[in-house]
C-alpha cells in the first residue's frame, strides 16, 4: 500500500496496486468502450432477476422450511459495508474537492472524476449493483417480506447505472458518493442485526430519512443540471438522462416516504392508541 496522488490533484493514502488500473489510460479506454458497447445487457438481467424473485417466492412456499443463512447474510453485508465505505473514502473527497476549489456547477457538469482512483471507484460502483441484487435472495430464501421498493429499486438502479456509465455522465458524482456513504451505514446495521446484536429502532428510522435525503440532493443535483444546460453552459449529461435520472428519484423519494410513513408514523400511532385502550 502507498500514499497517491490522483489525477484531480486529491492525495490518497493506504491505496493498493489495484486501484491504479485507470492511470493506465489504455486499460481506461478500452473499459469506457466495452462499456459503451454491452452497457443494455443489464435490461436482460433485470428482466432475469424480477423474473427469478417470483419463481424463488413460488418455489419457496412448497418448501416445508426456509433457509436460515445466518452466517453468509452477516459475512455479505459486512463485506458491502467494507467496500462501502472504501468506496466513500475514495469518493467523497473528490466531491468536497471540487465544491471547495472549481465550486457547485463544476461538481455537477465536470466528468473529470471518471479517471483515476476516483474513477475506478465509479466505475466499481456502477459493477456492484449486479451482486447486490443477492440481497433479494437472502430475503426470499429466509421468508422474509418483499416490499415493491426493494426489487423496484435494484432493478431501475443497476439499469440506470450501467447507462450512465456508458454515457459518463457528470452528475454521477454527487450520485456515487452519496450512495456509497448511505449504504456504508446502511450495510453495517444489516451485518450488526443478522449477528442478533440489538440496535435501537431510531437506527433504522435514521437510515431511512438518510435514504430520503438521499433522494432529494438527486432531485436537486439533476434539476440544477437541466437549468444549467437550459442558460446555455456546457454540461456533461444529456437531458434525456437527466430526466430518466429525475423521474427515477423523483419514484424513489415517494416510494421511501411512504415507506417511512406505514413502517414508523402508522406504527407509532397504533402503538400509542393501544397504550391509551389498556
Amino acid at each position: 500500500m502507498k500514499t497517491v496522488t490522483d489525477t484531480n490533484g486529491i492525495t490518497h493514502s493506504l491505496v493498493w496496486d489495484f486501484e491504479l488500473s485507470f492511470f493506465d489510460q489504455q486499460k481506461f479506454l478500452t473499459i469506457e468502450k466495452l462499456m459503451y458497447d454491452w452497457w443494455w445487457l443489464s435490461i436482460p438481467y433485470a428482466l432475469l432477476y424480477i423474473i427469478a424473485i417470483f419463481v424463488g417466492r413460488a418455489w419457496m412456499v412448497r418448501r416445508n422450511a426456509k433457509f436460515e443463512l445466518r452466517t453468509s447474510l452477516v459475512l455479505w453485508n459486512t463485506f458491502l459495508t467494507i467496500f462501502s465505505f472504501w468506496g466513500a473514502s475514495r469518493c467523497v473527497p473528490e466531491l468536497i474537492h471540487s465544491l471547495i476549489h472549481h465550486g457547485f456547477w463544476y461538481s455537477v457538469c465536470d466528468p473529470s472524476y471518471k479517471e483515476g482512483i476516483t474513477g475506478l471507484w465509479a466505475w466499481l460502483f456502477m459493477l456492484s449493483k449486479v451482486p447486490e441484487t443477492l440481497d433479494t435472495l437472502f430475503i426470499v430464501l429466509r421468508r422474509q417480506q418483499l416490499i415493491f421498493l426493494h426489487w423496484y429499486h435494484h432493478a431501475s438502479v443497476l439499469i440506470y447505472c450501467f447507462y450512465s456509465y456508458a454515457y459518463f455522465v457528470s452528475t454521477g458524482r454527487w450520485f456515487v458518493s452519496m450512495n456509497y456513504c448511505v449504504h456504508t451505514i446502511m450495510y453495517g446495521y444489516f451485518a450488526l442485526r443478522a449477528a442478533r446484536i440489538r440496535l435501537p429502532r431510531s437506527l433504522q428510522q435514521f437510515i431511512t430519512i438518510l435514504q430520503l435525503i438521499q433522494m432529494v440532493i438527486g432531485c436537486t443535483v439533476n434539476i440544477a443540471a437541466f437549468y444549467h444546460k437550459q442558460d446555455g453552459y456546457s454540461c456533461a449529461t444529456s437531458y434525456v438522462n437527466i430526466k430518466i435520472s429525475l423521474a427515477m428519484y423523483l419514484s424513489y423519494l415517494i416510494l421511501f416516504a411512504h415507506f417511512f410513513y406505514t413502517s414508523y408514523i402508522c406504527k407509532s400511532s397504533e402503538k400509542k392508541s393501544k397504550e391509551k385502550d389498556n
